[in-house]
């Protein structure tokens, strides 16, 4: 007879010495990933945020770094050219920076048309000159055929930060309010229809679009009681909080008839399986807002087109530290837990 203190339940093997494509989720893998490889090499200046301050003596100046890898390069609502630069500024913009200039780099692969990189510069342009902000150097490299899949993109951010504003992932506290700026999943769904020609980008385009002047309107409307930014990308929404929640030692508690999903991207992510809190976003924000400040902040937010669906999801807690729940609309609680493995890659 087989001694049951022997036996052991074979689970699958978990790769860790090599990267995975769910290391670059920005869910759990990614965080272990940067914290336990990169930043452990890099030392003590580098920041967890999306973007690190600068002190120069004479002003707060803003840096934030980030590489485009899309596929499809061109999609509804946009295209790797002005989502490179959409991202780069809102993450300048969620320190509480007011971005003033770009770099932008290329990794071109032999044999994408001239034509293409033609396209894809003329709409970085574009969309930094419709945000006010100038791309003022870069550089490019060309690999061989099948090193680069057509094109990445590298960019560089630089803002300078007013002294009324200090958002900080560690910023939250108890009591804040959760402010959410729009619609959720809008981009990760439009780039899946794209690629997979699922036949839902007549009614889903992504919502690729700067935030610095809804950030700008934020700060004006509250100072400092804007305790928090984040735009939930990689990870999506549910990413975002666990990771604010964990680096203010927080709880947060959200509503789900509170969190606007549209129709089209709820039937989409019903069909596929995927759930929106997930699922990623590039023209939205997520705030922790004094309750005193909260109201003329949404009035704030909802006065600029970008933040006119914003609305108030949920609330800061002292309890269950590190930890996001959600009030759902059977009357139950549940926890949202941040995305583990890889959902969606190559979707910014």
């Amino acid at each position: 007879m087989t001694d049951p203190t022997t036996m052991s339940c074979p689970v699958p093997a978990v790769e860790t010495e090599r990267v995975l494509l769910g290391h670059g989720s920005g869910g759990r893998l990614m965080a272990e990933l940067l914290g336990d490889v990169i930043a452990a090499e890099l030392g003590g200046d580098v920041t967890s945020e999306d973007a690190a301050t600068v002190d120069t003596g004479t002003a707060e100046v803003v840096i934030s770094t980030d590489s485009f890898v899309v596929t499809p390069r061109v999609f509804p609502g946009g295209d790797i050219g002005a989502l490179a630069v959409h991202g780069t500024i809102n993450d300048v913009a969620m320190r509480g920076a007011r971005p003033v200039a770009l770099s932008l780099a290329y990794i071109v692969e032999e044999g994408l048309p001239l034509d293409e990189l033609r396209a894809v510069t003329a709409s970085a342009a574009r969309a930094a000159d419709a945000a006010g902000v100038r791309i003022v150097t870069g550089d490019t490299k060309v690999v061989q055929r099948g090193a680069a899949d057509g094109l990445y993109v590298t960019t560089t951010g630089l803002g300078v930060r007013p002294p009324d504003a200090q958002p900080s992932a560690a910023g939250g506290r108890p009591g804040d309010a959760v402010l959410l700026s729009g619609p959720i999943a809008l981009h990760g769904t439009a780039i899946l229809s794209a690629r997979e020609s699922l036949g839902f980008e007549a009614e889903i385009a992504s919502d690729s679009r700067p935030l610095h002047a809804l950030v700008a309107a934020m700060i004006e409307a509250a100072g400092r009681e804007v305790h928090t930014l984040r735009d939930p990308t990689r990870g999506g929404l549910a990413s975002t909080l666990n990771e604010l929640a964990e680096a203010s030692s927080v709880g947060v508690e959200i509503d789900e008839d509170s969190v606007p999903v549209p129709p089209p991207v709820a039937a989409a992510c019903e069909l596929l399986g995927l759930d929106p809190l997930h699922v990623a976003n590039e023209g939205c924000l997520v705030a922790f807002v004094a309750p005193t400040s909260a109201g003329a902040v949404l009035d704030a937010m909802r006065a600029r087109a970008e933040g006119a669906q914003a609305r108030r999801i949920g609330e800061v807690t002292a309890g269950h530290p590190g930890r996001v729940l959600m009030r759902t609309l059977l009357g139950a609680t549940r926890v949202v837990d941040m995305l583990v493995g890889e959902q969606l890659p190559r979707i910014c």
